[in-house]
């Protein structure tokens, strides 16, 4: 059948409009094939002529029929296109008020805005067990899906609740938990359902904020994943989030809202915890007043910060671990209220005395003064040197912003830890349904890093629906036996490809985050050159050169590249991240702690470098933003893609938030982004309409002909009908069970019925309208004979009837009348007399016969009442008897059970007794044990003393002598200073003789100087060629180091073979620790050097100066004397040659001096060279080692370097042998005197350590003492309050005792007067016998005189004689007699009420023989006379 066929006159279309995007229409004239216009009528009567594109010629969508609006799953409209599904969505929740509607797997639920009582615990149990179809739409009907899947295929289940904000997915997610909770008691006192239910307020209140479209708006994504047992119980949960949107914590547009823990906190200030904290209002905090309204109607902060506290301690987290968490939120509050000021243009500062700073730094116990230093400036590591950089205001302002983002981020993620912790469950998990509550397509007029975010992660999950639904298509057709076809879909992979693919958009902006310089400018010019014109999903704005388009799954979406960067990166500066590191608060300090990094080599291998390497300010390798998100998606996917699942879009009716309000462009929009059109465009790209047999067969059986509807096979019936109706077979297919229909082929077939129904209305109408109106005409003229005949009746009377024929029938009727009157009054007065008789003569029978009975009942009833009176006191005196017997029976037993049991009580105690008695002993001996031994301890503490003293009496004696010592070293050193004295006098003395004695030892002075001088020299030399030795290996060094990164670079090619030789690595790397060694020896070594070096010139000055003494004080100036002749010293004294000798003897010294201070300096400068070349060598060393630890690949090389640098490092005992030397010739030149001195001290030093030594051991051994004396006091202490607890134990059980015997002496007296009460009671007992003996001989003795007068009687039987004589064994038939007596009176009364009966019977029948015959009164009146005289 061809399309246009459909297109006739009365059927409908949909045409588009402006607001309400779809219009419906009927169509005025058929369609024929060419034309261009199609006549339609609008529903509000105007007419409208619809032009047809002249290209495509394509018509409007057709309208299904009414049956089919309002159907509950949108698969099953004949016509699946946007208007219709749109059109079945606003009947179904305006109309009919229903916001659940399937759509195949997807359950489509509308936001009502308003409460609806369809969530209870009756509406749960009602779905519990059902079917998905079998009843109405409802979330949960997709949670007992899910939960009959997961029970019955033991298969992971999830729920994928999605959609914009204000949508209604939070709500969704809580009830489709609710539901789980609900039905899955496992009835444990663990109350895991309720756990898992109180997670969802703490998450809304930490994750959820008002926003102009939702007031309680999720801004982060949420998997949970509830654990079931092998019962299918809950044991668990736990929860996985995403993409917290950190930026709300320190900015909120208009009308917004931060999140609602903050005003919780804020409107609960008053507590009295929250006095510390000293909280303000939400209006006078910069965080939260940024949207102007702090306040939802309709919300009550304090009563959900009490529910919100409710359910922290329902999860176990105790009220430590919730005011750590609200000193965090508080001090973030705080820390938005810090107030920055410009300092100039490029500086800004923090004031000191800023309360909000200040309480910020209490509340989370960080450095006030770092904190303000760091906020306003920033560190930069270079390679030489730090620079500390002032920074701007904006700058520290994003500082300040980005700390309290970081804190909630980790606060965020601390609680929703210790949730995960709280619901951890103790056994294994059989199987899991996950529901995520996750965020829908987004697009703004500003889209941003976060929409982009969150659209990506739509495209993934679009992708994932797409493929589950085209699976569920294709293993329908395959169970139904259907051959498969290829169905054409959106495959949104190059969006995906476009952004997470290599060299994407994602890692363009990693890398663009890598550059220190790094704009979003340039990332987005990297985007242009790679994208534009080459892909057609990426698009360049017109009018905007800092934006980028991307056509997506839902619509085009454009975003702003700004911020991109920044946001991606996430970073903070490490200044204050070690701020807060270093904070006492563990909470705070947790949070910022660094992570050890991963490799796939970390756990194999580790070792430290030598030295700690600078740590650079912004670590360029962190994860970015972008690629976390990426992983986590990757890995929900992988999730999901495992599980079964179902899928819950929820749709927003209107922006405001009216309750069953419908805007069909909001809904329109909705519905393309959360790929409900997507699912019908698959379903519609096949088969989309599927009806069983039983409902083809039952709908459309107007359309089979008589010999099909004979048939009895329903299904060959069905195949029949379609071949005959529809004669395209590629239109439907037959399956098992249903047969599947392509699109509008259903609304053909209904088109058929309703012309089949419509020719049959037009035939039932006709035949209708005929039978009406033929009876109407029969019925008028039915009603014109009637009126014929009374005219013509009429006419004929009043020709026939005269006036004397009119009297005679008046008179008749007169006789008549006054005859009858007669005769009944007659007969009316003989019945009246007759009953009266009767009435005179029963009344008196009657009123006889109740006198009588009135006396018989009399004299019967007092009989009765003697003869009841006695029976019941004999009754109840025997009843007594028998109680009293029981209860004493009764108390007895119980006295004696009691008493059993006292005694085995007293048993016990006896026992508890004697056991105290023996524990007592016990302690006793223990107290005397311990007596004893702080007896012994008295005894060791005295003879301690008595050591102390002697040891102090000969501390005194050696004191003493060393003060006596002391004084003779006093008079030593005295005659020291004597011979001194005599010394320098002969000194003095002998200086003239040093005059002549100069002039020969000038020559040996002049020669040792040449020699000292070529010493110098040689010394030099030797030092120029070590220094150009180690100059030369420096420059190897750093030569072997360009080719060690060589070979680096070229050992990363061949990783693959390397990794191969891990294992031998692995167990050369314990040399490591070997060469740290070596390399600590050897700097150890250098430091000996450079001491010994400083050491060598002050022992060559000290050389250089006990030379020139020797030179001046060894001649002897006699010699001098008789070497010179005199007219040599007088020569000498005239021209002043000695004095010239002298200073240039002073001179030398001096530039000597000069020589060696130079040398000195030189030596010292190439030291430090030396030096700074050796640091730069281990720095070199260290990255080297980074290398490896980065790559594993390059220890043999290192460790051939370092082993090289060992060797090469043999020059350093050259350097010792000199020093060796050095220390030798300065031990030679050490004084006698100074080693005498440095013995003395020594032996002072020894003698006062061992009296130290001795004095700290007799305190020890005294605070040992003292320490064994507190433990003793306690032992006893101790024991004398356990002896006091045993002596109140015995107390007590002495009361206890008591009371007991108490106890028993009144159970004994209780039991004495029962016994007692008991006697008196048989006592009575037989008196009362011995009455009723004495009065059944009075009885007896009285009928004796009356059997004598009445001797002729006939003796009655012994049961009648008399009611007085009782036997128990006659109680039987007295009683019968009675009920016999009853019958009789009983009978007597029946008889007499027939009597009376036949009397009245028979004086009614003889009424009426009167009546009949009022000549035979006479005779009557004699019968009934004769017949009451009978009767009576």
């Amino acid at each position: 059948m061809a399309l246009t066929e459909l297109y006739a006159k009365y059927n409908r279309v949909w045409i588009p409009d402006p607001e309400d995007v779809w219009k419906s229409a009927e169509i005025l004239k058929d369609y024929k094939a060419g034309e261009n216009v199609l006549e339609l009528q609008l529903e509000d009567g105007t007419e409208l002529k619809y032009p047809l594109d002249s290209v495509k010629k394509e018509l409007p969508p057709l309208r299904n029929p009414d049956i089919l609006v309002g159907e509950n799953d949108l698969t099953a409209l004949s016509y699946l296109h946007e208007p219709a599904v749109l059109h079945n969505l606003k009947v179904r929740f305006v109309d009919s008020k229903i916001i659940y509607t399937y759509c195949g797997i997807i359950l489509v639920a509308i936001n009502p805005y308003k409460q609806l009582p369809i969530y209870g615990d009756a509406i749960i149990h009602a779905y519990s067990g059902q079917n998905m179809g079998d009843m109405d739409p409802h979330i949960f009907a997709v949670a007992e899906e899910a939960y009959k899947q997961m029970a019955r295929n033991n298969k992971n289940q999830s729920i994928i609740v999605s959609g914009e904000s204000g949508a209604g997915k939070t709500v969704s997610a809580r009830y489709a938990m609710r539901y789980f909770a609900t039905v899955s008691k496992s009835g444990s006192k663990s109350h895991v359902e309720d756990k898992v239910l109180a997670s969802n307020p703490i998450t809304e209140a930490i994750g959820n904020a008002k926003t102009t479209r939702n007031d309680n708006s999720s801004r982060f994504g949420k998997y949970t994943e509830i654990s079931f047992d092998r019962r299918y119980q809950i044991i668990g949960a736990n929860m996985r989030t995403y993409l917290l949107e950190k930026s709300r914590v320190v900015f909120q547009s208009e009308n917004e809202r931060n999140y609602h823990i903050f005003y919780q906190l804020c409107a609960s200030a008053d507590q009295p915890e929250f006095k510390k904290l000293k909280l303000l209002s939400a209006d006078e905090f910069r965080y939260t007043c940024m949207g102007g309204k702090t306040f939802i109607d309709g919300v009550d902060d304090k009563a959900d910060m009490v529910e919100t506290r409710r359910t922290f301690s329902l999860l176990g987290l105790k009220e430590d671990f919730q005011m750590d968490v609200f000193k965090v939120l508080a001090g973030i509050l705080h820390l938005g209220n810090v107030e920055v000021k410009a300092v100039g243009d490029d500086k800004s500062s923090v004031s000191s005395s800023d309360k909000h700073l200040a309480m910020f730094c209490e509340l989370l116990d960080v450095s006030e003064e770092n904190v303000s230093r760091w906020l306003c400036s920033r560190k930069i590591v270079l390679v030489s040197e730090t620079v500390v950089k002032p920074m701007p205001v904006h700058r520290a302002i994003n500082a300040r912003d980005a700390l309290a983002k970081q804190i909630y981020s980790h606060l965020f993620d601390c609680i929703i830890l210790r949730i995960n912790t709280a619901l951890k469950f103790p056994g294994k998990q059989h199987t899991f349904i996950g529901v995520l509550d996750i965020y829908g397509f987004e697009t703004f007029e500003m889209n941003n890093f976060e929409q982009f975010c969150i659209n990506y992660a739509n495209e993934k999950l679009q992708q994932q629906f797409n493929l589950h639904v085209f699976k569920l298509e294709q293993e329908e057709y395959m169970k139904e036996d259907i051959p498969w076809t290829l169905i054409d879909f959106y495959d949104n992979q190059p969006v995906i490809d476009l952004i997470e693919a290599k060299m994407g958009i994602l890692d363009l902006l990693d890398e663009e985050c890598l550059f220190p310089q790094g704009t979003d400018q340039n990332w987005l010019q990297k985007l242009y050159n790679n994208y534009l014109d080459k892909n057609p999903l990426f698009e360049k704005p017109r009018m905007s050169n800092a934006s980028f388009v991307i056509q997506h799954f839902a619509d085009k979406v454009e975003y702003n590249c700004k911020g991109f960067l920044e946001k991606n990166r996430d970073t903070m500066y490490e200044e204050l991240v070690d701020v807060m590191r270093s904070s006492k608060f563990h909470l705070l300090a947790n949070f910022f702690q660094e992570e050890e990094p991963t490799s796939p080599f970390s756990k194999s291998i580790k070792f430290k470098p030598a030295r700690p390497g600078v740590k650079p300010a912004n670590k360029q390798l962190r994860t970015t933003v972008g690629n976390k998100f990426r992983s986590s998606l990757y890995l929900l996917m992988e999730t999901l893609n495992a599980t079964t699942p179902h899928y819950v879009r929820c749709i927003k009716p209107n922006e405001d938030k009216l309750p069953f309000e419908y805007d069909s462009k909001r809904v329109v929009q909705q519905l393309r982004a959360c790929g409900v059109l997507e699912t019908i465009h698959i379903s519609a790209q096949s088969y989309p309409s599927r009806w069983t047999y039983i409902e083809f067969y039952s709908r459309y059986s107007i359309l089979m002909t008589q010999q099909e509807l004979l048939l009895n096979d329903k299904k060959q019936t069905c195949k029949t009908v379609l071949q005959r109706l529809i004669h395209d077979s590629n239109q439907y297919k037959f399956g098992r069970t249903k047969i599947f229909f392509r699109a509008g082929q259903v609304a053909y077939l209904e088109k058929l019925r309703s012309d089949r129904l419509r020719g049959a209305c037009i035939t039932i109408q006709k035949n209708l309208r005929g039978w009406t109106q033929r009876r109407k005409f029969l019925r008028m003229r039915e009603a014109a004979i009637v009126l014929q005949q009374y005219v013509r009746g009429q006419r004929k009377i009043r020709q026939t009837i005269t006036a004397a024929t009119l009297k005679r029938v008046w008179a008749s009727i007169v006789i008549q009348k006054y005859c009858r009157g007669y005769l009944v009054r007659r007969i009316y007065h003989l019945i009246q007399a007759a009953t009266i008789t009767i009435q005179a003569y029963a009344r008196g029978w009657l009123a006889r016969t109740r006198y009588r009975k009135m006396v018989q009942e009399q004299k019967a009833v007092v009989l009765q009442k003697y003869a009841r009176a006695w029976l019941a006191r004999r009754h109840f005196q025997s009843i007594r008897r028998v109680v009293l017997n029981v209860q004493l029976s009764y108390r007895v037993q119980q006295l004696r059970k009691k008493l059993e049991e006292q005694n085995k009580e007293n048993h016990g105690l006896l026992e508890r007794l004697t056991g105290l008695a023996n524990a007592h002993a016990q302690d006793v001996e223990k107290l005397q044990k311990l007596e004893s031994d702080l007896k012994k301890s008295v005894a060791e503490k005295k003879t301690f003393e008595e050591v102390a003293k002697q040891s102090k009496e000969e501390t005194n004696q050696l004191i003493a002598q060393l003060q006596a010592q002391n004084g003779s070293l006093v008079q030593e050193k005295q005659n020291l200073e004597k011979h001194l004295q005599e010394r320098t006098q002969e000194l003095k003395d002998g200086a003239d003789e040093l005059r002549k004695k100069l002039l020969e030892d000038l020559e040996t002075e002049q020669r040792h100087r040449k020699i000292l001088e070529n010493n110098f020299e040689i010394q030099k030399e030797e030092y120029d060629k070590q220094i150009e030795a180690l100059k030369e290996e420096i420059k190897t060094l750093r030569e072997e180091n360009i080719v060690l990164r060589e070979q680096n670079q070229e050992e990363q090619q061949f990783k693959a073979d390397l990794q191969k030789q891990l294992a031998q690595l692995s167990k050369e790397v314990k040399v490591i620790p070997e060469l740290q060694k070596e390399i600590e020896a050897l700097e150890n070594q250098k430091s000996v050097l450079d001491r010994r070096m400083k050491e060598q010139k002050h022992e060559t000055r000290v050389k250089m100066s006990e030379i020139t003494r020797q030179l001046l004080t060894g001649i002897q100036e006699e010699e001098l004397l008789s070497r010179m002749s005199t007219e040599d010293l007088e020569q000498i004294n005239e021209d002043g040659e000695i004095l010239f000798a002298y200073e240039g003897l002073r001179k030398a010294t001096r530039v000597l001096e000069n020589h060696s201070r130079v040398q000195k300096e030189s030596f010292e400068s190439e030291i430090e060279t030396l030096k700074y070349q050796n640091e730069h060598l281990q720095n070199e060393n260290n990255e080297l080692q980074k290398l490896f630890q980065e790559e594993n690949n390059v220890n043999d090389s290192i460790r051939q370097e370092v082993s090289r640098l060992a060797t090469e490092n043999m020059i350093i005992p050259q350097f010792k042998q000199q020093i060796s030397e050095l220390q030798r010739q300065k031990q030679d030149l050490e004084n006698r005197l100074k080693e005498q001195a440095i013995e003395m001290r020594g032996k002072m030093e020894e003698i006062s350590n061992d009296l130290r030594s001795n004095l700290e051991e007799e305190s020890s051994q005294r605070r040992l003492l003292e320490l064994q004396r507190e433990t003793f006091e306690k032992e006893k202490q101790e024991l004398m309050e356990k002896i006091g607890d045993k002596e109140e134990e015995n107390a007590q059980l002495k009361k206890q005792n008591q009371t007991e015997s108490e106890a028993k002496n009144r159970l004994r007296q209780e039991a004495s007067r029962l016994i007692a009460e008991n006697m008196d009671f048989e006592e009575q007992i037989d008196v009362k016998d011995r009455l009723i003996k004495k009065l059944q001989n009075q009885i007896q003795g009285l009928r004796m005189p009356e059997k004598a007068n009445h001797i002729q009687a006939p003796l009655l039987p012994k049961e009648y004689l008399g009611m007085l004589e009782y036997k128990k064994e006659d109680e039987l038939k007295l009683i019968k007699n009675i009920i016999l007596g009853i019958l009789i009176i009983v009978t007597i009364k029946l008889i007499m009420l027939v009597t009376v009966v036949t009397v009245i019977t028979a004086l009614v029948f003889i009424n009426i023989f009167v009546m009949l015959s009022p000549l035979q009164t006479c005779y009557m009146y004699s019968v009934r006379f004769i017949a009451l005289r009978s009767i009576l």
